[in-house]
């Protein structure tokens, strides 16, 4: 997500400040924002500090040390082998080639060093000691090596998922059509990037169209479903007069791309989402929704109103199921507020109560100039609610209609 402007309530938030309006929070009780009890901040790993990096990078030098003067302070009979041969194997995952291959030699020059300096370097089992280290040294360089290429082949496997990410789900302009627009993925799967939710905006003749939707099932299926979801989307809304009739552009490519498919998903594939139209110049916003989380608008003064559907539709690609025509419902849409879509990651994601985070009772009374600030302090909240680890992922999209004045070439009533 983009940074906003830091004189902002959302950078206030970070900050870990309130906003304007907000009740006191009892120090004494444990309450954060809005009186309710704070969620236990997630614990960082000690490995990912700085410090524990540290402590990590000196444990080679630092088991040499110990094991010599262990051999130094010991009786001849009493050995650090084992010391030795980890300093080496704990150098290859973490040093250079270069690196590990100094730890080796530096732990046989201990060896041989000690050695001489008892006379024992003569006997049976002090050579068999040392040709057993150097080898765990040399193997180490080896296994250096191997990590080494490993992780050239993950560095180029997420610049992939980078690039596939802006292929597929290009984040939109800051700015369309006069309208503030910000939007952020955060995939479930660790060092993943994209998954099956999916967002899109475009601007056209009838008005900016948006989407915010959650393709059922995971992996590089569920990528190709968005695939699909959202170039039929970017052609609908470009040529259809009507929000309705780009629901079921959509409706039809889902069910072409179901017969494509083999197994399970030929007759289960759906999509739940979302459809937003803003007409230029008419203060109001037309909604399609198709079995997914009703959306948000945050108005300007912090007041919150959900938007849910009056009336039931199935998600996309169930048409067999059934015939229900799409009927888009209009709402005021005043300058200052906010509507915000989102999919169910954010309204399903669990505390260790498995008590789910409620998006409603979180932004009631909360005022933010910018849909970015509005996406950074959710997903940093909802992070904060599931202790770090989402069960799903998680797709948001907020736009913002400016105040009259405050930008001259917005589209005001």
């Amino acid at each position: 997500m983009r940074p906003g402007d830091v004189e902002d309530e959302g950078a206030h938030a970070r900050a870990g400040g309130r906003l304007p309006g907000d009740p006191v929070p009892d120090p004494g009780l444990g309450l954060g924002d809005e009186g309710r009890p704070a969620a236990p901040a997630p614990r960082p790993r000690p490995w990912r500090t700085a410090y524990g990096r540290a402590l990590v990078r000196s444990l080679p030098p630092l088991l040499i040390v110990v094991a010599v003067l262990y051999d130094i302070f010991t009786p001849r009979y009493f050995t650090a082998g084992p010391l030795y041969t980890a300093a080496p194997l704990v150098a290859a995952p973490i040093y250079s080639r270069r690196g590990t291959a100094l730890t080796g030699v530096a732990v046989v020059a201990s060896v041989i060093g000690l050695q001489a300096s008892k006379g024992v370097i003569h006997y049976v089992d002090s050579l068999t000691e040392l040709i057993t280290i150097a080898t765990v040294a040399a193997l180490a360089v080896f296994v250096n090596a191997f990590v080494r290429r490993t992780d050239e082949r993950l560095a180029t496997a997420r610049e992939i998922a980078e690039a596939a990410q802006r292929a597929v789900l290009p984040e939109p302009a800051e700015r369309i059509a006069g309208f503030e627009i910000a939007a952020g993925y955060e995939a479930a799967q660790a060092d993943a990037f994209i998954g099956g939710d999916l967002y899109a905006v475009q601007d056209s003749a009838r008005g900016v169209r948006l989407i915010v939707g959650d393709v059922r099932g995971k992996g590089m299926g569920a990528v190709a479903a968005v695939a699909v979801v959202i170039g039929a989307f970017r052609e609908a809304a470009e040529q259809e007069a009507t929000l309705e009739a780009v629901a079921q552009r959509l409706e039809r490519a889902l069910a072409r791309e179901g017969t494509r498919r083999d197994g399970l998903d030929a007759f289960e594939g759906f999509t739940t989402a979302v459809l937003a139209e803003l007409p230029h110049g008419t203060g109001t916003v037309r909604i399609v929704n198709r079995g997914h989380p009703p959306p948000l608008l945050l108005h300007g003064d912090g007041t919150l109103g959900p938007l849910p559907a009056r009336e039931a539709a199935l998600p996309l690609g169930m048409g067999e199921l059934g015939v229900w025509p799409d009927r888009a419902e209009e709402i005021a849409f005043p300058g200052g507020a906010t509507l915000l879509l989102y999919t169910d990651g954010l309204s399903e994601a669990r505390d260790e109560r498995g008590e789910f985070y409620d998006p409603y009772t979180r932004l009631a009374g909360r005022v933010f100039r910018h849909p970015a600030k509005l996406l950074d302090t959710l997903a940093r909240d909802v992070r904060r609610h599931s202790g770090g680890g989402m069960a799903d992922d998680m797709a948001l999209l907020a736009v913002r209609r400016p105040r009259r004045g405050e930008h001259d070439h917005c589209h005001e009533p």
